[in-house]
């Protein structure tokens, strides 16, 4: 697996986000809390072909399918430190 640059949340393949590899059960669980992959860090919306978003994860440079995101969650989950810190914690 390739090393996520935290800080940024850049991702560090070379290849296009369309062209990651979907995230399978091997990395997904399903969750029955609010930890699901949606309220994670490394969660994020792309636009795609025909203005789909894809879903992503940072984390694990992968997609997750429409859906999953509300009900399945990785061993890597994280509180998103915007909702934890609020909108602009330099400025407190």
């Amino acid at each position: 697996m390739v090393p996520v640059p935290i800080s940024r949340l850049q991702p560090s393949r070379d290849e296009a986000i369309e062209e990651w590899p979907w995230l399978d059960q091997d990395v997904l669980h399903c969750s029955r809390s609010r930890q699901v992959c949606m309220t994670c860090h490394f969660f994020r919306h792309h636009p795609g072909p025909n203005c789909i978003p894809l879903l992503t994860c940072h984390l694990h440079q992968g997609l997750i399918a429409h859906g999953e995101h509300l009900t399945h969650r990785c061993s890597g989950w994280t509180e998103d430190l915007h909702r934890h810190r609020g909108w602009a914690p330099e400025v407190a």
